[in-house]
Parts: C-alpha cells; structure tokens; sequence
C-alpha cells in the first residue's frame, strides 16, 4: 500500500516529538514538574494529529498529568477537576463564547455568507485579483460574527476555494488568502480569544477590544493592498474574471419589457412603472424594484439629514427647580452651564479674629495695625525703640559693651524685639570686629553680633 506524503510528513512530525520527549526524560537526573508539563504538551500535539477529539484530549491529558503531579492522588484530582469545572461555569464572560459561536451558525445556515462573497465578488469584478479581495473582505465581516478562526477557514474554504481554482488562480494565492483572512477572527472584535484572555488574565474585556479593533482593521487592508499589487505584477496568479463570469442575469420580467445589459436601471425602471408594466411585470413588482434600486440614496439622504439636524440643533436649556437653586445649583448669572456657588460660599473671617489690645493699653495710642506700645513707651526714641530699665541710655538708644563702639545702623538691626503688653525683653549683644564679615540677615558689615542672653521684664 502506498502512503501519501502528507501521512508521511505527520509521522515523522509525531515520531520527532515523541522522541524529543523521551530523551529530554532521559536527559536530566530528577523529573520534575516543569519536564511533566512538557510532556504533557507534546503529547497533546500528537493526540490531536492522531486524529482524536480536542476536547476529550485535553480532559483526559489534564486529568492524567494532574494525578502525575500530585503524586497520584486520585482525591486531589478529582477535587480539582471539580473545582476547575465550577469555576469555569461561574465566570460570567465567558458567557459569550457560546453565544458567539451560535451567532456565527445562525449567519452559515441563513446562507448570508454565501451571498456577502457573491456580491462582493461582482461588484469587484474590475479590481485585479478580485476574487482574493472579496475572500479577504468576505473574512474580515465573517469574523466579526463567530470570533474565532476555524470556523471562518472551513467556511470561505469551501465558498471561496472553489470559485479561485475555477478562475485559473493559484493554489499558494488561494490559500493564503482564506488562512489570512480566517486568522483575522482573533483579532477584530468580537474575539472569542481576547474573551478567554479577559477572564484568565482579570483585564477589561471591552478594552481588549478597544486595542485590537483599529490593528485588525488595519491588517486587513494590508491584506487587500498585497493582494491587488501582486496581482498587477504577476497577472497569471490572479487572473482577471472573464466577461461571462461579470455577467448577471437578468429577472425574466424585466427582460419581457426589453431590458437588456446596455440599458440603465433607473430610467428603464421609471418608464416601465409609467407604462404600468405588463402580465409578468405588475406596476407591484416593478415598484419593488424601484424601491430596492433607490434604497442606498434613501439610506445616504436621510443619513446627511440627520446628521445637518444634529450639527444645527439648538442645545436644550432645563429648567432648575427652585428647591435645586436653592441649594446652588442653579445656572450662573453670566450663563454658564456649571454649578453656581451657594450663597456666601466664600472663604471669611471669623467674627473678632482680628487682634485685639491687651489690658491695661487703653492710654496708648493704637498704631494702624492695632498693636499699641507698652506703658512708658513715650520716652522712647525716634525709632520706637526704648532703654529697659536701668540700663543707662546712650546717645543712640542702646549701650555698648565697654570698649565697643556700636554703629547707628548696628544699633538699629540689634535692637530688641517690640514690646507686649506690659512686659518687654532685654537682649544683650556679643561684637567684635573683623576684617570681612559674613552675611547676617541679607547684610554684610565690619563686626559680627550675636545674641547672648535675653530676658523679660514686666
């Protein structure tokens, strides 16, 4: 019996993994779960070539490997196994894979694929490679109702494949455009894979989508873009359709009033509905027609309507309760659409925070910023400051250490602080005088002062 390569090509695929496995085992001195789990993968993969159902492949291959890893407890497998199962059923989004998957039956079985190629494939009849656009059009709407990739390649592959090798294109072209177009199902939402991806990995499902709808999209154009240039430079791998295969027939009522391919739609269709038609074309059916020929400019007419109304409408104002004014929000009187601010929402000053006199200070004149001075403050000096007491008064109201000469303009950065009340503090003051002094305050002079003791007087 001969064996066909294709056979060959998977035993010797499968005879490659197994003995990868068995020698990765015989390789290493201790197994431990990682070697299991690669095991486990390559025995998957030649399961599923073997020709086994994924699904009981993947159960019974999980399940074996679990019991491997727990040291062949059958509980904890089996707990397991419970466990995953009520995890999976919890999960509210993956919901929608099912869902998914039914939607995409209902659209094969309702034969509109079938119809979506067909029309495509006419009404791209003078593009080069015409047939691969429409495959790869056709892909790219299909995909956004099953969401997955098989489904989309076992259907365009019996719709599409076909129709190409009838019309001389090659095989390689024809194939690459039904697997590229399938693959876009993972990518353009809605994604039955990013679905999965959302649920195991607790990311936004509806973001997901927003990140991959403008790249899927992006990629079937590129897709389409290949194609139609390919099939400009290398005209035998996509050959354009021939004049037979651009031509639809026409209805037989239409062609009982003399339509043939020459003639316009629309100013036939006028004058046979004037007419009123004939026994096999009623005014009815000639009014259906009429209508389904004028559809797209009804769709196109009242789309630019309402998108002029909605450019030109005037903002709706709503009316504010008087309870809700009261509460502040109301609209400003300026006419902002914002909250107004209640009331004496703004910042104030609490009653009497001001600074008040001390006791004892109503025989003083206040100064301006309301601090008065402290009795006795009359015999100050010029410059508000006074002697306290029993320190003899120098000619520039303060005294020098014995020895020391201090400058008008020392006298007046040293000076004590103002007085309080009646209490008032005594500062004595350490000079000397240096060559280059640094800077004290913002000011640079000829000796350096410091602070030496300091006391209050009341």
């Amino acid at each position: 019996m001969k064996i066909r390569k294709e056979l060959w090509f998977g035993f010797v695929l499968m005879a490659l993994i197994v003995a990868a496995a068995i020698g990765m085992l015989l390789s290493v001195d201790k197994v431990t779960n990682g070697h299991i789990g690669l095991l486990m993968l390559s025995l998957v993969v030649v399961a599923i070539m073997l020709g086994f159902p994924t699904a009981f492949t993947l159960m019974g291959m999980g399940m074996l490997f679990t019991w491997l890893a727990y040291e062949r407890d059958t509980t904890r497998t089996l707990d397991l196994m419970v466990q995953s199962a009520f995890k999976v059923m919890g999960n509210d989004v993956l919901i929608a894979i099912p869902l998914f998957v039914f939607m995409g039956y209902l659209v094969e079985r309702a034969n509109l694929i079938e119809k979506l190629f067909r029309s495509l494939h006419l009404s791209m009849a003078r593009v080069p490679g015409s047939l691969a656009v429409a495959t790869l059009v056709t892909c790219a709407v299909f995909a956004t109702a099953t969401g997955i990739v098989g489904a989309v390649v076992t259907l365009m592959g019996l719709l599409a494949l076909p129709a190409m090798l009838r019309a001389g294109y090659s095989v390689p072209v024809s194939a690459g455009a039904i697997t590229a177009g399938g693959c876009l199902g993972i990518l353009i939402p809605p994604s039955v894979l990013l679905i999965v991806y959302g649920a195991t990995a607790g990311v936004s499902v509806v973001q997901l989508y927003a990140g991959a709808f403008f790249p899927g999209l992006m990629l079937a154009g590129l897709y389409v873009l290949y194609v139609i240039i390919l099939a400009k430079l290398k005209p035998a791998w996509a050959p354009p359709l021939s004049a037979d295969e651009r031509t639809v027939a026409l209805p037989r009522p239409l062609v009982s009033l003399g339509a043939t391919h020459e003639d316009r739609a629309l100013p036939f269709l006028m004058r046979a509905v004037r007419t009123g038609g004939n026994a096999e074309a009623s005014p009815r059916y000639l009014r259906r027609q009429l209508l389904v020929l004028l559809l797209p400019a009804i769709f196109f007419l009242l789309g630019g309507i309402w998108a002029y109304s909605q450019s030109t409408a005037t903002p709706t104002v709503y009316e504010v309760p008087v309870e809700l004014e009261r509460l502040g929000a109301g609209h400003s009187s300026g006419g902002s659409s914002g909250l107004a601010e209640p009331p004496g929402s703004g910042l104030a000053e609490p009653p009497g925070s001001g600074l008040a006199e001390p006791p004892g200070s109503d025989d003083v004149t206040a100064p301006a910023s309301g601090l008065a001075e402290p009795p006795g403050a009359g015999d100050a000096v010029a410059n508000g400051v006074s002697e306290p007491p029993g320190a003899p008064a120098a000619a520039g109201g303060l005294s020098e250490p014995p020895g020391e000469a201090v400058p008008e303009a020392d006298a007046e950065r040293r000076a004590p602080p103002p007085r309080s009340g009646s209490c008032w503090a005594s500062v004595r003051w350490h000079c000397w005088p240096i060559t280059r002094c640094s800077t004290w305050r913002g000011w640079k002079s000829s000796r350096c002062c410091w602070p030496a003791s300091s006391r209050w007087s009341c």
